[in-house]
């Protein structure tokens, strides 16, 4: 059923708009603040009986305030049968421009957005938790003045990896079930490994060769709906020369270096980020089409 044909306004000052997506969980509308008179994102989530993931968000996003690509929350409260979340009306998403773009994007773009979500990333980190679906669709460009900054969404499925009852991070374990998206996702992921740092760091590098390249191994078109036990099957069997041939070998060095990654340890940023612009040295001399974001 299409929600704004059953609710025009919400909370009695957020005018619905257009649907701009919809996620495992809630559907997401451009809204109208008659009040305000500025335009917002506004998040809807049918009440059932389990927990709101949408609630979730919302005290996530509390906890995340103030850091930079995080949106802004502007209010969240139950309205009919729906918990609703405004925020931040943020612009298009790598994917869109992805798409936009003939399905590849330059180094210099894939270096500028690699540099901001590891501190995207650091950020998430530091705060406990573990984000679990790193894709292009999750990743949105601001508007205006922040039309270059890069910000990540849906967290409503985000994990914590550290049990601030007992100051432990939480053990290792198997048989966790597939969490994120299975192109990108890490191959621990997909054996059933319980999420840490490790991970969101292999789901962005797979995301960011995937922008350079215009593919990857084991997903050459979207248009395929592969499972994720071929997908896993295709990234098993598939080296890390492979799979960045062709491009600076930095980005090969990252990847072997989240592989050796322990569980539980936490990654050198500062290791990653000084790769990441030796690799930026070699942008004068690539030849792909420049795209600005």
């Amino acid at each position: 059923m299409n929600v704004s044909k059953v609710l025009v306004q919400v909370d009695g000052k957020f005018r619905l708009g257009d649907v701009l997506g919809s996620g495992s969980y809630a559907v997401v509308y451009s809204a109208w603040n008659i009040i305000n008179d500025d335009c917002v994102a506004l998040q809807l989530e049918t009440i059932v009986d389990h927990p709101s993931s949408l609630a979730r968000e919302y005290h996530i996003l509390k906890q995340l305030e103030g850091g930079i690509g995080i949106p802004c929350t502007l209010w969240f409260d139950r309205e009919s049968v729906y918990h609703a979340l405004a925020l931040e009306l943020l612009g298009p998403s790598l994917y869109q421009l992805f798409l936009a773009n003939n399905q590849k994007f330059s180094l210099l773009d894939v270096v500028n957005i690699e540099d901001q979500l590891l501190s995207r990333l650091e950020y998430i980190h530091s705060h406990n938790y573990v984000h679990g679906d790193i894709k292009p669709q999750n990743i949105l460009m601001g508007l205006g003045n922040l039309k270059h900054t890069a910000f990540i969404i849906d967290f409503g499925t985000m994990k914590t990896y550290w049990n601030t009852k007992t100051s432990d991070h939480v053990p290792f374990c198997y048989g966790r079930s597939l969490s994120g998206t299975p192109a990108f996702t890490s191959i621990n992921n997909h054996l059933g490994v319980e999420s840490g740092h490790r991970d969101d760091l292999e789901s962005l590098i797979y995301m960011l060769i995937y922008l350079l390249c215009g593919f990857l191994l084991w997903l050459t078109s979207d248009d395929e709906k592969l499972s994720g036990s071929t997908i896993l099957k295709h990234k098993a069997h598939t080296t890390i020369v492979d799979i960045c041939q062709d491009i600076p070998i930095e980005f090969a060095t990252i990847l072997i270096y989240m592989h050796s990654l322990a569980f539980a340890e936490d990654p050198n940023y500062d290791h990653l980020c000084s790769l990441l612009h030796r690799s930026s040295c070699l942008i004068t001399c690539t030849s792909h089409i420049h795209v600005r974001l």
